[in-house]
């Protein structure tokens, strides 16, 4: 009895352990996309080699695809350190995605909406981690939310709907909320193991879940309160 005592602190402990790192490493991921998005946005050279042509941008837009379907389908075979490298390397192709950002919207707007992004996030990640209500049963529906909202998009990318706009950024908002409580509870039950390698991998793998929620986040609520230039 006392050594299951000690084996299942030791597994609260590690699993504490590695819901730091997810978190840490979200954030520190977000720092190194701002810090991108600041350099890019201020070189004219790098702002013309991206958004000059479709060709740059759409490749800019597939390598990051290309980074986040490799990720999630050879984790298992990769080291450590390739996952940490690609998970940063996705990070700096965001920011210089992202870098219109700060050209098109006002730094205050930018800023409030990073901060209701932020205040917003944390409540639904709290409320994921914590809750005893199974939340799994909402996945199949999120999913097919963001088809939704993908097949919408693409739709008022030829109509130019201002109407339509609206309705996918309030969409999209909900979504995200909502994705970010159930992303947070599944990363919690798959790190209910031991602190090993594979673990550690699968702690970067929620962190960039994360990350996408908070991105994804923060531009649907720029696009319904941010301020254009």
């Amino acid at each position: 009895m006392i050594m299951d005592s000690f084996a299942l602190e030791r597994l609260k402990e590690d699993q504490a352990l590695l819901i730091r790192k997810v978190y840490a490493w979200m954030c520190a991921a977000l720092l190194i996309t701002a810090i991108s998005a600041y350099i890019t946005a201020g070189s004219e050279t790098l702002m013309s080699l991206v958004f000059g042509s479709r060709v740059g941008f759409w490749v800019l837009i597939l390598s990051q695809l290309g980074i986040v379907w490799y990720l999630t389908s050879r984790i298992t075979s990769m080291s450590l350190n390739a996952v940490s490298l690609m998970f940063v390397l996705y990070s700096v192709l965001t920011g210089v995605t992202l870098s219109y950002i700060l050209l098109v919207y006002t730094q205050e707007s930018i800023v409030a909406t990073l901060l209701i992004t932020a205040g917003t996030f944390g409540a639904m990640s709290i409320y994921g981690f914590t809750t005893k209500n199974d939340l799994s049963s909402y996945g199949s529906l999120f999913f097919m939310g963001m088809i939704g909202l993908i097949i919408a998009s693409v739709v008022n990318y030829f109509l130019q709907s201002t109407m339509l706009h609206w309705v996918i950024s309030c969409v999209g908002v909900l979504i995200f909320v909502g994705l970010t409580a159930y992303d947070t509870q599944k990363i919690k039950a798959l790190l209910g193991q031991p602190d090993t390698e594979m673990n550690q991998k699968i702690a970067i793998l929620g962190a960039l879940t994360l990350y996408l929620d908070f991105i994804n986040l923060f531009i649907y609520l720029l696009q319904l309160f941010g301020r254009k230039k």
